[in-house]
């Protein structure tokens, strides 16, 4: 399952995407890596809100970020050039289970 946190409004779409089928939370790691990587503290790692009988944890954005990702991730994202694959939290899963909308 995809897990989408974010918002849409007047000057976009802006979503960061869990793909919780690959996510396992960093299992064995004392700290997942996305969360390691994040310098704004977007992530958190919990119990899967689409499958709450899964056993594993999964990262997910906090409550508090989900509806300001745009500004929440403004610091990782230059005004222009930018490449989805070396931001600080896609770079660091070692799963591939982390991607940005926008």
């Amino acid at each position: 399952m995809i897990a989408q946190y974010g918002y849409r409004d007047g000057s976009g779409t802006y979503y960061i995407s869990i793909d919780t089928d690959l996510c396992d939370g960093c299992a064995g790691l004392e700290k997942p890596k996305c969360i390691e990587a994040c310098p704004t503290g977007v992530f958190e790692v919990g119990e899967d809100e689409i499958d709450p009988f899964r056993d594993e944890p999964v990262a997910k954005v906090k409550e508090d970020h989900r509806n300001r990702i745009r500004f929440s991730c403004a610091p990782c994202k230059p005004a222009s050039g930018w490449e989805i694959e070396k931001l600080p939290c896609v770079s660091s899963c070692p799963r591939k289970a982390i991607n940005h909308s926008w």
